[in-house]
């Protein structure tokens, strides 16, 4: 029987792009549907069996989070909390987890990322397979936003991030199943140009390997990283009154 899977929220960044909302608070703290954004993401675990859970936060803001989540009790559920001093891409931000994780697979969650629907068939998918890593893509009219996956029936075999030309209309969204060797992987890749280490280059580890897994998503999605995305994901949570289905 497999050890129970570790859960990570990143919640760190600046917030920059919906100023002046994030002038005096950490975007994942925003009000989404009736209740903060953060919020959601501690959902989704709890409800796919996931209680040992680690909130991953800037300095200037985690004070802030840690009086809104407090211990967990009220979640059933514990947090442990670490501070990202500079933003240096989601791995980055990912291989602070290590030492919580002790060994054990993981779920990670970006804090601003809004699903309609409940995210455990997909974890349980991952719980089955037997190696590797697995994602979750969704169909979107603006793939060259996100990072866009090739695939073929099984597996995903190429992840190009933000592309001119994209290869399909599927985006990764922001959750992603790792095993415990994520974080051998973390210490192979380099910093892109843009000064972080990206995710894309983890999961492209996981491709070489041919162990990238993939589902596609059911309902609705959005990266509540502007103020329109942030709009629209108020919308399908206020329609769901901030219940999973």
């Amino acid at each position: 029987m497999k050890k129970p899977l570790k859960g990570v929220i990143l919640a760190g960044g600046m917030g920059s792009r919906l100023l002046p909302l994030t002038k005096v608070t950490n975007k994942h703290l925003l009000p989404v549907g009736s209740e903060p954004m953060i919020y959601h993401q501690v959902k989704q675990l709890t409800t796919a069996g996931i209680t040992d859970i680690l909130v991953i936060t800037s300095t200037s803001h985690m004070g802030d989070v840690v009086n809104l989540l407090g211990s967990g009790k009220e979640f059933n559920c514990q947090f442990t909390y670490k501070v990202q001093e500079q933003a240096l891409g989601i791995a980055h931000a990912l291989a602070m987890a290590e030492g919580f994780t002790g060994g054990q697979s993981l779920v990670v969650l970006l804090g601003d990322n809004i699903f309609e629907y409940s995210l455990k068939p997909y974890i349980d998918n991952f719980i089955k397979q037997k190696k590797g890593a697995r994602v979750i893509l969704k169909e979107v009219g603006d793939p060259e936003r996100y990072g866009v996956a090739a695939l073929d029936e099984y597996q995903v075999i190429q992840i190009t991030e933000k592309p001119k030309r994209p290869k399909s209309p599927f985006a990764v969204v922001g959750a992603y199943m790792y095993p415990p060797d994520v974080f051998d992987v973390i210490r192979t890749v380099k910093f892109s140009k843009r000064g972080e280490l990206e995710i894309t280059s983890v999961n492209n580890v996981y491709i070489k390997r041919e162990e990238l897994k993939y589902d596609i998503l059911e309902g609705k999605w959005t990266d509540a990283g502007t103020l329109e995305s942030l709009a629209e994901a108020h919308k399908i949570l206020q329609a769901n009154k901030n219940h999973l289905k």
